[in-house]
């Protein structure tokens, strides 16, 4: 199932969900695809800015045969949890992960604000991380892909907007779904049959997936994201504008 759009309409423009899809799609313009580079340079672009379980357990980078030097060089591995979150794997990869952010994204950010959500999404991001790192401690392939910080946004709005309408393909036909049907789903789909985030067959990332989505379940409460999603609902419309009689002008007849 694909989602295309929601019945849930936000009060502001979302900044921060615009600006983190533009830095994605900015930094995946500097990849070295589409014949830009050979397999070897995208590869250690990959390990360069990816998260790799095994350094972040062993507290320094791998030592590669083959690669360039100035790619390994002074390569902070803790911050990889981050950055990581901003590189794909290709076209792909990107366009699935932003239309998730796209459609939810805006509504979390709108109930938590631009920086208590921006928070929550990195947040999300570097647990979904360590919990990878944590069930493949010695693995050797690097993680990209904001999918981790992505379920926690999906994790906040089922807890939030369960019964919010969504617009889904679905079997190649466009149906309105609940959200906690489609987004029920999509966390069972990840315990049996989640995506790889991994480059070079390192596995399925289900396990960061599942913990980015409890993690954004649980974070969004703890950043009082119902009490703010009930005074959202609450906010009343403006009142109706009464049409002038015929022929009175702004300041009477």
């Amino acid at each position: 199932m694909i989602p295309i759009h929601d019945d849930n309409p936000t009060r502001a423009f979302p900044y921060v969900t615009v600006g983190i899809i533009a830095l994605n799609f900015l930094v995946f313009l500097t990849e070295p695809h589409f014949g830009r580079g050979g397999s070897l340079q995208v590869a250690e672009y990959f390990y360069r800015w990816g998260l790799v379980p095994w350094e972040v357990t062993h507290g320094r980078q791998l030592n590669l045969t083959g690669c360039l030097q100035a790619c390994f060089t002074n390569k902070n591995v803790y911050l990889a949890l981050l950055t990581s979150m901003f590189v794909h794997a290709g076209p792909l990869h990107i366009a699935g992960n932003m239309l998730f952010l796209w459609v939810f994204g805006n509504n979390i950010e709108d109930t938590l604000g631009p920086g208590r959500y921006l928070i929550f999404y990195l947040l999300c991001g570097v647990i979904a991380g360590l919990v990878h790192t944590a069930l493949n401690a010695s693995s050797v392939y690097p993680t990209v892909g904001a999918s981790g910080a992505i379920a926690g946004v999906l994790g906040a709005y089922l807890v939030l907007f369960p019964r919010a309408r969504v617009l889904t393909i679905a079997f190649f036909v466009i149906v309105p779904l609940p959200a906690v049907l489609v987004l029920g789903l999509w966390f069972v789909l990840q315990l049996f049959t989640g995506p790889s985030q991994q480059i070079g067959g390192g596995g399925v990332a289900w396990g960061a997936h599942v913990a980015g989505f409890i993690a954004g379940a649980i974070l969004v409460l703890l950043f009082g994201g119902r009490g703010r999603a009930r005074e959202r609902r609450e906010v009343p419309p403006p009142p109706p504008i009464t049409p002038l009689p015929p022929g009175w002008g702004p300041l009477g007849p």
